[in-house]
């Protein structure tokens, strides 16, 4: 899932910021929760804690995608080494001679 998301032109930073808007938007849904309806601090909590539990993911597939950056990167700088697809594409290419 994090090849498909690397490939598609996802990065890292997205993600992280996408963790910091959730924490953002955490706060922002228990005070709105808390402030305009009448059901509770308890409602509020939920509110917040629901959205709130989306950053760690956010976080870890940043991490994640960084990994396969710092990979990618790694493959560019050693000379002579041709990627995944690069080989199947010189295999591919040779069978159809």
């Amino acid at each position: 899932m994090i090849n498909s998301l690397h490939k598609m032109g996802i990065k890292s930073n997205l993600m992280y910021t996408a963790g910091l808007v959730s924490i953002g938007l955490s706060f922002a849904s228990w005070a709105a929760s808390k402030q305009l309806e009448d059901a509770g601090l308890e409602r509020a909590d939920r509110w917040g804690i629901f959205v709130g539990e989306w950053a760690p993911t956010f976080f870890a597939m940043g991490i994640a995608l960084r990994m396969e950056e710092t990979r990618d990167q790694a493959m560019l700088e050693t000379p002579g080494h041709r990627s995944m697809d690069e080989r199947v594409s010189a295999s591919q290419s040779a069978a159809m001679r």
